[in-house]
């Protein structure tokens, strides 16, 4: 077995002294000049999905409907107004939504993508409140808009905890607060959008997938993106891209889509 001495980390490798007494059993390329494997590491590929991506295993959209969602006006079920107006009516919808999402399935996409951390150091930020990408495989998911499978308190967004059931009047969180989804409503800040932003400015490559680039915050995040950058856009309906660098679209479903974008990324 091949002994490593770790060295520190130089830019985008990894040199290991290598024994003469020991064999180089992983096959890793060596520097010929001072006999020190050498070990790529993978570019960082980062993902920003959106509702088109979920679309494709049965989670129907709000865009796609003249701003209804599942027959609902967003803002009477995804804003803090509504929740103060109609707080009932809020947890019976997600109460809904929860359930919708525990019975769908990650689709192609959802999977493709994953399968792309064999070649690459992925990160996934996804506008989407569900958790396919993490059910397909992703490994490594930042969730701008919160998650379906958490409520936390109405009064401390610190104070968050696991739910697969239902949320009921009442419930109450551990400040006594009434407990409703971890969910950033419209209207409402959105916190890990500046964790965000250093994964899209260290990007090797960026891809868009599933999203019209409409809904801000999130949309904004392909400024931060360098101009260099390889830049993939998948969506039925590309939006407007024209201000962008070394942008290639590929306007299609996610499913079919991620597939395309496989195939030119991994050449």
């Amino acid at each position: 077995m091949a002994y490593f001495e770790s060295m520190p980390y130089l830019s985008d490798k990894k040199f290991f002294p290598i024994s003469h007494v020991t064999v180089n059993c992983f096959n890793f390329p060596i520097d010929p000049i001072n006999q020190k494997i050498v070990v790529q590491a993978k570019k960082k590929l980062v993902i920003l999905s959106g509702a088109g991506i979920s679309a494709e295993s049965g989670l129907r959209t709000f865009r796609d409907s003249d701003g209804l969602w599942e027959g609902y006006d967003v803002t009477e079920v995804a804003t803090p107004r509504g929740w103060r107006k109609n707080p009932q009516l809020v947890l019976d919808f997600y109460n809904m939504r929860r359930k919708d999402v525990a019975a769908a399935k990650p689709n192609a996409a959802h999977i493709g993508l994953a399968e792309l951390e064999k070649h690459f150091d992925v990160t996934v930020i996804t506008q989407n409140i569900d958790d396919l990408h993490e059910r397909g495989g992703s490994t490594n998911v930042l969730h701008l808009h919160g998650e379906i499978f958490k409520m936390r308190s109405e009064r401390d967004e610190q104070l968050i905890y696991e739910i697969r059931g239902d949320i009921n009047l009442g419930d109450r969180a551990g400040d006594g607060a009434q407990l409703r989804p971890n969910i950033v409503w419209f209207e409402e800040a959105v916190p890990m959008i500046e964790e965000a932003i250093p994964f899209v400015h260290s990007a090797d490559v960026f891809v868009v997938v599933g999203t019209s680039l409409v809904v801000y915050p999130a949309a904004g995040l392909i400024n931060y993106v360098q101009a260099n950058t390889p830049k993939y856009i998948i969506d039925k309906q590309v939006p407007f891209t024209q201000n962008f660098h070394n942008l290639t679209a590929i306007e299609k479903p996610a499913t079919q889509g991620v597939q395309d974008l496989t195939r030119i990324l991994l050449g």
